[in-house]
């Protein structure tokens, strides 16, 4: 009765799991997530039933008279159930999700929007037709109802790519470059993670996802293009992120920070998470980010500034929230 219960609980659990609606694979936004949750649906009817027939037929066996049960019955029992019909089930499961398995259509002026996985955070670049790049970092924004190419790759060690309401799984492995063709069917805000052990925090390496309808998702990617205007009263955190050295690593559109090795911080102060989906976006958070962030992200590359005065920590904090 104990494992009975057990079972019981662990599949209560797994249920309740399953409620989670911004990170859930039942709770779909996507084509490609629907149609996977759709053959999810067939396979567990499908497994459901052939249980309950191998039940039955152990009932059966069990309450047979004596006698009644041949080596010759067995033999056919065996050939028709144990080979005939599980090749029958399963040409019929393969035929039927065969079309499933083709890729969404992508055109020539489709959106694309280039992520690459870094230990750990997501740089993320959009790629319009006809117009320049957008950077930006831990945050993915799409507009429903238009077919979009992720082009996903890694920039040290393989990661994995999964927003489980819009498409399935991708690996990003270093030196390659794959494709993931999706499309939105609904606005909202979600959550896609790291699916692939690596490193220390990899537990922490999230991100949000908004879909967003066309109008608004092409006034933000217009906004997102021209560099962030920092608050008047900012100016003393300016020149402390500069002083400090954060240029040396991080980028802002429209001022002399131009480095590559971390996040783009040009529209930081719009984005909903800190330290990719670690916590929510607050001056405090971003104070402690700032002063010690393998505290809060073990195995970030982003030294800690225990020699950083509390004051030029705030400054620095508020002149990248004020950037949106």
């Amino acid at each position: 009765m104990r494992g009975v219960r057990a079972s019981v609980g662990a599949a209560a659990l797994l249920l309740l799991g399953a409620c989670n609606r911004h990170q859930s694979a039942l709770d779909v936004f996507g084509d490609e997530a629907a149609t996977v949750r759709h053959l999810t649906i067939i396979m567990l009817i499908g497994a459901i039933v052939i249980a309950a027939g191998v039940a039955g037929l152990m009932i059966a066996a069990v309450r047979a008279p004596e006698g009644k049960l041949t080596l010759k019955g067995g033999m056919r029992l065996i050939g028709w159930l144990g080979g005939v019909l599980p090749v029958v089930v399963l040409l019929g499961l393969l035929l039927y999700s065969l079309p499933a398995m083709r890729p969404l259509p992508v055109a020539r002026d489709d959106l694309r929007i280039a992520v690459e996985g870094e230990q750990f955070w997501w740089r993320v670049r959009y790629q319009p037709p006809g117009s320049p790049p957008v950077v930006t970092a831990n945050e993915i924004r799409i507009p429903v109802g238009r077919t979009v190419q992720f082009d996903l790759t890694a920039g040290d060690v393989i990661h994995s790519f999964w927003i489980p309401g819009l498409a399935g799984k991708m690996d990003m492995i270093p030196g390659r470059t794959n494709r993931l063709i999706v499309r939105a069917t609904r606005a909202g805000t979600f959550r896609g993670v790291c699916t692939e052990f690596c490193g220390l925090s990899h537990a922490l390496m999230a991100f949000d996802v908004v879909a967003m309808e066309p109008a608004a998702f092409d006034a933000w990617l217009a906004n997102e293009r021209r560099p962030a205007t920092p608050a008047a009263d900012t100016a003393g955190g300016a020149r402390a992120f500069a002083a400090n050295g954060c240029t040396g690593c991080h980028a802002i559109a429209g001022t002399g920070a131009a480095g590559l090795i971390g996040p783009d911080l040009t529209h930081i102060g719009s984005r909903a998470s800190l330290g990719a989906g670690t916590t929510p976006m607050t001056r405090d958070a971003l104070v402690r980010f700032i002063k010690d962030a393998p505290a809060v992200k073990p195995g970030a590359r982003m030294p800690a500034y225990p020699q950083l005065p509390v004051q030029d920590a705030q400054a620095i904090a508020a002149y990248l929230e004020s950037l949106k």
